[in-house]
């Protein structure tokens, strides 16, 4: 396993959700990575993001880790649920929030 696929699962096995991004929650430097904070905060979930953009191994490695050409990226309990296309259809069916629910995320603080 290379360094950078250590690091990746290192989060990955972590965090109980974890959202690779472009930027950052406070400020998403596009349109799907600002998509996708918005569904996990509707959830109401804690989560680790990940701002692909500050490292280029990662923005990289994230890719072939998932198999997945595109970023964002969310991961429950350790396994690829999608992107943002993905996170709002889980969301809009109840999937989602289903799938916290069922993996007992733990909330976000308020």
């Amino acid at each position: 396993m290379s360094d950078t696929n250590a690091r990746i699962a290192s989060v990955v096995g972590d965090n109980d959700v974890v959202l690779f991004m472009k930027g950052t929650p406070l400020f998403p430097q596009c349109g799907f990575s600002s998509r996708a904070v918005a569904i996990l905060d509707h959830c109401g979930v804690q989560y680790e993001s990940v701002d692909v953009l500050q490292d280029m191994e990662i923005r990289q490695g994230i890719k072939t880790y998932s198999d997945w050409p595109t970023i964002p990226q969310l991961y429950v309990k350790g396994e690829f649920v999608g992107g943002s296309d993905i996170m709002m259809e889980m969301f809009e069916a109840g999937e989602l929030q289903q799938m916290m629910d069922e993996n007992k995320v733990a909330k976000a603080e308020s």
